[in-house]
């Protein structure tokens, strides 16, 4: 079991900015696809950003232009800048690390955008 330790998390204001990081006990990055999700209170999980091997990124359109998913291959470390954040974007921010029929998960870190 590849284990990942998230951290950046905690309380910011309306506007501002996090970077959350996602630390891998192993380099995968050249054959995992990696992804941001989160949950928020009487919400689904959802997919907020996602890049594979090849470098091929989407993003949710709720974070499409203040959110950004990037990876340090020589820290095996998978990083989400999160920029302009909103109160809507409170919630439980989890990695997951993707290969086949395998996922490895974060224990998840809070986000809170409050005034």
């Amino acid at each position: 079991q590849v284990q990942l330790v998230e951290s950046g998390g905690g309380v910011v204001q309306p506007g501002g900015s996090l970077r959350l990081s996602c630390a891998a006990t192993r380099n995968m990055f050249d054959i995992y696809s990696e992804a941001w999700y989160r949950q928020a209170p009487g919400r689904v999980r959802e997919l907020v950003a996602a890049i594979t091997p090849g470098d091929n990124i989407n993003y949710a359109d709720a974070v499409k232009g203040r959110f950004t998913i990037s990876r340090d291959i020589a820290k095996n470390t998978l990083y989400l800048q999160m920029s302009a954040l909103k109160p809507e974007d409170t919630a439980v921010y989890f990695c997951d690390f993707h290969y086949g029929t395998k996922d490895d998960w974060g224990e998840g870190t809070q986000v809170t955008v409050s005034a």
